[in-house]
């Protein structure tokens, strides 16, 4: 033994949970002014001073955000070991759970926070601080205790390719790492691998895991839910995403009896809850739009991905059976009817596809360039299958609409309009069904919005950007 003895400082961190229409919640708040990691979102936290830990979190949650809570109403929820980047002082942070508290959270100390929010538990925003963000992960993941020591040159951002978290769950949990079979394939692969980070979305079909290597680097390994979704994201990542310099993440392994993947990390953080003005957001949707464009003028594959693919509109009467008990009186036909006016304009010539264009599945870049992840769901298809869930983000909006088209190079025609919006409503209903069978709440959220516009008769997009034809 050295003799010497080795101390730490204690920190406490508030989890204040709520339920919302996306799920459950929880309560953030950004660092603001001449303070550590200004600009960041993170828990509400402090030091303990010369008291317990319970006492120390009911304290810091009234000083920062003026709630009021009862000790006997703190529930224990992770312990992280920490060290920061830059070779600093480790520490020991306790994350509490809090479900009740008197009063509504507001900014009490405008010196050291300029807000507070309620954030989706799974739709964390960015940028947050690492520390935090580790110890939220490890709270979803159901990790009593948690390491998270930072490399000296990390950021203190949360930064999806820099891996540090590890977990360590209690007797009879189960390993937040896949099965053996899928473990072999990945380390034969990328060699032995020290860390696995479950990184799914919220529902039970996503599969996911961040890797670090033993000798350094960072990877995905992703195992498909079936075996077309495999088939398609590795005929994309063999065929067209190499073509995009780097747009998107590079293959590195596949293996169709695991039905299982292992890509490159992709530069940059998901635009899912991103906090940007106004000027950045346009800037973000032109640059959306031409990387749409770009995709769309890949080659054509020699071969389809499948064999003579079921289109869209084949589709609307199993949506509509499967939405029908969820939908208000007169959904049904308006869907019919957008349906039919697209039928009426004719058939559009298929691209490649993305196939799931949506925020969540863009990464914003520290040198201001976006890049996309997920193409299991890329098809031969017409390219205003990439613009239906990026539609939403109009609603109000003419000027990201208008941005996202002049990255375009090209406004839609006539034809390509009404078949958006026929794609759009049968997207809605199908969103409903299956959010509502698997619980993902922001899939339900999204349908309902686009019904709510088309029982407005409201047409695309909603709010038509300059220039678009009628």
């Amino acid at each position: 033994m050295s003799g010497v003895r080795h101390t730490v400082p204690v920190d406490v961190h508030l989890i204040a949970v709520r339920d919302g229409e996306q799920g459950p919640e929880v309560l953030l708040s950004r660092r603001a002014g001449d303070v550590y990691a200004s600009g960041l979102w993170h828990a509400p936290s402090g030091h303990v001073e010369r008291e317990t830990v319970v006492e120390a979190v009911v304290r810091e949650t009234l000083e920062e955000t003026g709630l009021v809570v009862d000790p006997g109403d703190v529930r224990a929820a992770v312990v992280v070991h920490h060290r920061p980047p830059g070779g600093g002082r480790e520490r020991v942070g306790f994350f509490f759970e809090v479900r009740r508290w008197q009063g509504a959270p507001r900014v009490v100390e405008p010196d050291k926070c300029d807000a507070v929010q309620w954030f989706p538990i799974a739709a964390l925003p960015e940028p947050m601080v690492a520390y935090c963000r580790a110890g939220l992960d490890a709270y979803r993941a159901g990790a009593p205790v948690a390491l998270h020591f930072h490399a000296p040159d990390d950021p203190i951002a949360h930064d999806p390719r820099v891996g540090r978290l590890r977990l360590l769950h209690g007797p009879g949990a189960a390993d937040p790492g896949p099965e053996p079979d899928v473990r072999d394939f990945a380390e034969r692969a990328v060699g032995r691998v020290t860390a696995w980070t479950d990184v799914s979305w919220a529902r039970e079909s996503s599969r996911v895991w961040g890797v670090r290597g033993a000798a350094g680097g960072g990877w995905f390994v992703k195992v498909h839910q079936n075996e077309r979704f495999h088939r398609r994201e590795a005929a994309a990542l063999r065929g067209w995403v190499p073509g995009l310099g780097g747009a998107g993440p590079r293959l590195v392994a596949a293996d169709p009896e695991l039905r299982a993947v292992v890509v490159t990390a992709v530069e940059g953080r998901s635009l899912h809850g991103m906090v940007l003005t106004g000027a950045q957001e346009r800037a973000v949707f032109e640059a959306i739009g031409a990387l749409a464009a770009r995709i769309h003028a890949s080659p054509l594959p020699e071969t389809a991905y499948d064999p003579a693919p079921v289109g869209a509109y084949d589709r609307m009467g199993r949506h509509l059976d499967a939405a029908r008990p969820l939908l208000e009186p007169g959904d049904e036909e308006r869907v019919r009817s957008a349906v039919a006016a697209a039928q009426g304009c004719g058939p559009l010539a298929p691209v490649v596809t993305h196939g799931d264009l949506q925020l969540r599945n863009l990464l914003l870049g520290a040198d201001g360039v976006v890049r996309f992840v997920d193409v299991e769901r890329s098809e031969l298809q017409p390219r205003v299958r990439d613009f239906v869930r990026i539609l939403d983000r109009f609603d109000g909006r003419e000027d990201l609409a208008t941005a996202f088209f002049t990255g375009y190079g090209r406004p839609l025609s006539g034809a390509e309009e009404a078949h958006l919006v026929a794609s759009a409503a049968l997207d809605s209903v199908s969103g409903i069904a299956f959010g509502t069978r698997t619980g993902d709440p922001e899939l339900v959220e999204r349908g309902r919005r686009t019904l709510a516009r088309l029982r407005a008769g409201s047409t695309w997009p909603f709010h038509r950007p300059q220039g678009a034809p009628r």
